[in-house]
């Protein structure tokens, strides 16, 4: 509404909310209210779930330590082999509780991992937090960088292979299938015969340096990339058939436009719950990985305290990895319904 001032001026007053937009305000008010309650309950529901995944997996650990026959004690210094002294046996014992009722060796187990206590590695004669935090920077670096070129190369190759013809569409998924189908060892052993002996262009081992994470990536991001790229391709075609796609084209939009703008969107809702399948295949990559190419981390740390017997540090890795996993997909089960709200308030 504008008024007329004394001094002639004009002066826009602020007009009246009309019903109509009043109305549809307080609709979309009540959408947001009932997605953001809808994502409250679902990160409830999901940090819930969780809980109870890392106590199973600390049970599981607690029952590891007391249902083999033998000593607990003698199993956490290494075993028989160890030659522990009857001074060092009385004090891990007592540090454990072993002397006390099983449930109260329970509780203070659970107790001790309350508060952060993962047990101590009496080889490396050190806590396992700390022997996991030394290891820690390397794999996550690794990991990441993997999951992050993974994720890319599976786009670019879904966008790029959608919709093209039999040919290109056949030689992509023949690729993908061959990827995902050799062993992590194998893809890593041959990566390094190519681009470290044959075409010497990256080191073959150490952790230091972009250059020494190229080929570790690789041999982690290829077989994941592949298997992303399949899912993406077939979520893109049934996608493009859709009626809004063809409004999209009528606006004379390009093919590369839609599929970025109106079908690229709806065919991430499926990579998102395949989360647990890129962990899974990262945190076991991680081993192979890292043994291969010499490099220091989480994975080669677990295989040498398999290989010596150092069970707190293979039961700290244990837990560890179970945490990572629930953190994980909680995130991802926010950003599932962030990326469509429909499934928070489905």
């Amino acid at each position: 509404m504008t008024e007329t001032t004394v001094d002639g001026a004009a002066e826009v007053s602020a007009a009246p909310e009309s019903p109509t937009r009043s109305w549809t305000a307080g609709i979309a008010r009540g959408r947001v209210t009932r997605t953001v309650r809808a994502l409250g309950l679902t990160v409830g529901r999901r940090v819930l779930s969780g809980i109870l995944v890392l106590w199973g997996a600390a049970t599981l650990t607690f029952l590891a330590l007391h249902v083999p026959k033998g000593d607990p004690a003698i199993m956490l210094l290494g075993g028989s082999e160890a030659n522990p002294t009857p001074e060092v046996l009385a004090q891990v014992r007592a540090e454990w509780g072993f002397d006390r009722p099983i449930w109260e060796q329970y509780a203070r187990y659970f107790g001790r991992l309350l508060s952060g206590d993962l047990g101590t590695s009496y080889q490396q004669r050190m806590p396992v937090a700390d022997a996991i935090g030394i290891q820690l920077g390397p794999t996550v670096v690794l990991a990441f960088t993997a999951a992050g070129v993974s994720v890319v190369l599976a786009i670019v190759v879904a966008l790029a292979t959608a919709k093209r013809g039999r040919v290109l569409t056949g030689f992509a998924s023949g690729t993908g299938i061959l990827l995902a189908s050799i062993p992590g060892f194998v893809l890593g052993i041959l990566l390094l015969f190519l681009f470290a002996a044959l075409i010497p262009i990256f080191p073959s081992s150490g952790t230091d340096g972009i250059e020494r994470l190229v080929l570790p990536v690789l041999t982690l991001a290829l077989p994941i990339a592949a298997t992303l790229a399949q899912v993406m391709r077939t979520e893109l075609d049934e996608v493009l058939e859709q009626p809004f796609i063809l409004t999209a084209r009528t606006r004379g939009l390009s093919a590369t436009a839609v599929k970025i703008r109106h079908a690229l969107r709806h065919s991430l809702v499926p990579i998102a719950t395949m989360t647990g399948f890129v962990i899974a295949n990262l945190l076991g990559g991680a081993v192979l990985v890292e043994t291969v190419f010499s490099r220091q981390g989480i994975g080669r740390l677990a295989l040498a305290a398999v290989q010596n017997q150092d069970l707190p540090l293979v039961l700290g890795v244990v837990l560890f990895a179970a945490l990572v996993f629930v953190v994980v997909n909680l995130v991802v089960d926010v950003l599932y319904s962030v990326i469509d709200p429909r499934l928070a308030t489905a």
